[in-house]
């Protein structure tokens, strides 16, 4: 299958590969940090313990001696915030190995298969159907890049039906883009953020819940919409000159499903049991971070031998898992080098504090908006979830307790901020991935899906500011 191209040639790697590398772009972060240490006036800001979790003491920021960042703490602030990061580091780990493992079973392509194929006769159910099943896996397991494996069977049931290359890769990836939104039980994103902002894991996931259901819903009739134009004109097809000149990758040819089997109906109930006993133990027992990544990773093993494995292929598929979230893992330790050198430098209040005066004479949901705004254009620097939640929310959190912004609202601007643009942007490795496989120029995607992305971002709004107002915990 051959990389997609757009209307200058250019391919959808080659888009991609113009903007820096994440990891390039945090790294001249910490630098700069360094560097602004050097300039920013030292400061701080007292503390106290509120509820279990520290707060920041509003009008108790005063200056304090200069303590610029050194060669050696520069040097040393990458190693050092993979350290302090650690425990966040292996919980994803564990968490991509297990899935590693899940993923081996084959269990969950056969399941989404099965599905496919009982509503590929059923026009009016399999836009709807096949994008809330991939939303499910979106919020709780946080499928990006393993959207890709379905793309091809999403494009030849749109075509057979007489739809077009655009209408089957938005039902997987739109679909798992609502779910990644709405994040409820996310633990790449929201989990990770709940940790720094101290708050119960995956609080306020009823408030998501209704926050997805609009996303979903939204999505769903968005690409019906385009469905519907399409079946009735063809010509009308965003990719309609792509598909005549055979430029698309799937439109032709026949389905193969994997059978459904006993052993991958028993592994789907004890992954969804996992999910259920996980937010059990969340909610009676205060389980955080280490209780579930060792849920996880003890499922994991015993799917595995549910699913036919032997010893060795199971850890040889969890290996597998953790190589896939290596990307977003280790991005966690260079965000919290970030972290390392402000605080080295005590100049992280001195920013907080300039930032909170500039918002004191604006109303919090505007502040809460404001977030959002913020968080979106980091998203385009670093579209790595896990990574944007550890640069961003050690600033966000102290200045939503300044403005008097619960802190749930300061995580729902970055889970926002950082899930609805990623089916926008370029600098998505999941995205470029899809349309590279889709063989759909980026040009012609943006053509397409621009205006949901826009209505996604009215409804984060409207929540967020319904969110400010409510005071959601």
């Amino acid at each position: 299958m051959g990389e997609s191209t757009n209307v200058k040639g250019k391919s959808t790697k080659d888009i991609s590969q113009k903007f820096p590398h994440t990891y390039a772009i945090l790294l001249f972060i910490v630098i700069l940090g360094a560097a602004l240490s050097y300039i920013i006036p030292a400061g701080e800001f007292d503390r106290q313990e509120v509820d279990d979790r520290v707060e920041v003491v509003s009008g108790s920021f005063h200056g304090v001696e200069q303590s610029p960042v050194s060669f050696m703490e520069l040097v040393m602030a990458i190693p050092t915030g993979l350290n302090e990061a650690s425990s966040i580091i292996f919980y994803i780990f564990l968490i991509g190995g297990a899935f590693g493992v899940i993923r081996a079973t084959g269990a969950i392509e056969a399941i989404i298969q099965k599905v496919m194929n009982n509503v590929q006769k059923n026009e009016m159910l399999l836009i709807p159907v096949i994008m809330t099943v991939f939303s499910i896996l979106g919020f709780t397991t946080g499928m990006a890049e393993e959207t890709i494996i379905f793309v091809p069977i999403g494009i030849m049931l749109a075509v057979a039906l007489g739809y077009d290359a655009l209408v089957g890769t938005a039902m997987v990836t739109l679909g798992a883009a609502a779910g990644f939104v709405g994040g409820m039980f996310n633990p790449f994103t929201v989990g990770i953020a709940h940790g720094i902002a101290e708050l119960p894991i995956f609080s306020g996931w009823g408030f998501r819940t209704v926050v997805y259901l609009a996303v979903l819903t939204a999505g769903i009739l968005y690409v019906m919409s385009y469905a519907k134009k399409v079946k009735k004109d063809p010509t009308r097809s965003i990719v309609y000159n792509e598909s005549q000149n055979g430029q698309l990758n799937f439109v032709e040819g026949e389905i193969e499903y994997k059978k459904l089997t006993k052993r991958h109906i028993v592994i789907v109930i004890l992954f969804a049991l996992t999910i259920a006993i996980n937010v059990y133990g969340i909610f009676v027992h205060g389980w955080f971070l280490t209780e579930l990544a060792a849920n996880f990773f003890a499922v994991g093993i015993i799917i595995g031998f549910v699913g036919g494995l032997k010893l060795n292929a199971i850890f040889d598929a969890f290996i597998d898992g953790m190589k896939i979230v290596v990307y977003g893992a280790i991005i966690v330790g260079f965000a919290r080098a970030i972290l390392v050198v402000l605080e080295s430098g005590l100049i992280i209040d001195t920013i907080i504090y300039s930032m909170s005066s500039v918002l004191d004479y604006i109303p919090n949901s505007l502040t809460a908006l404001g977030m959002l705004a913020v968080q979106v254009i980091i998203n385009f620097f670093i579209p790595s979830g896990s990574g944007q939640a550890m640069t961003t929310m050690p600033v966000m959190v102290p200045l939503s307790d300044l403005q008097n912004i619960p802190r749930q609202v300061a995580v729902l601007a970055y889970q926002y901020g950082d899930a609805i643009t990623n089916s926008i942007i370029p600098t998505s490795a999941s995205l470029m991935g899809v349309l590279a496989v889709a063989g759909i120029p980026y040009i012609k995607w943006v053509k397409f899906v621009w205006k949901l992305v826009i209505i996604w971002l009215i409804i984060a709004a409207a929540a967020l500011v319904v969110a400010t107002l409510i005071n959601l915990q």
